[in-house]
């Protein structure tokens, strides 16, 4: 084999490679722009973050999450003005958190029920469980996983 016919085997080796990879990110793999101020300080109005897909089952307490609000509408585009950044409080099977969540201070279940869960933003003036109750798990989009460098300017 020449050295010509190798360096075309790698080429093509790693262009497939790349291209799977692109692929995986494509479908794994969001950028959502912070609008508003519910996450403040831990996001600012017009941070970017890096979410990745995942399933109620994929995500814990504690972690950064983006839903959407309302009844399950089916899948929303990235770019959706109804995704919300909120700081996931309870999961299917954690405790419901009455205390800090007025809109679930009556609700008969004394853990989250499977397909729901409690989000709330850091920042306690925003919309979130505290007002909306339970989300809906299939408005999850996933897990915030990384800050990007913020949004140019007129673009939020």
């Amino acid at each position: 084999m020449t050295v010509l016919a190798v360096v075309c085997v790698v080429v093509g080796v790693l262009a497939a490679a790349l291209a799977a990879a692109g692929w995986w990110a494509r479908r794994h793999l969001v950028v959502v722009t912070v609008r508003g101020s519910s996450m403040q300080p831990t996001f600012q109005h017009g941070d970017r973050v890096l979410v990745r897909r995942a399933p109620i089952t994929a995500v814990r307490s504690g972690q950064v999450v983006v839903v959407a609000a309302g009844r399950p509408v089916g899948p929303r585009p990235p770019d959706d003005p109804l995704w919300m950044i909120k700081r996931l409080r309870a999961a299917p099977g954690d405790p419901v958190p009455r205390g800090e969540v007025p809109a679930l201070a009556s609700v008969p279940e004394q853990t989250v029920p499977a397909g729901r869960l409690v989000a709330l933003g850091d920042n306690p003036e925003g919309s979130d469980s505290r007002q909306l109750g339970y989300f809906h798990a299939a408005n999850l989009l996933g897990v915030v996983t990384l800050r990007l460098a913020r949004a140019p300017l007129g673009s939020g």
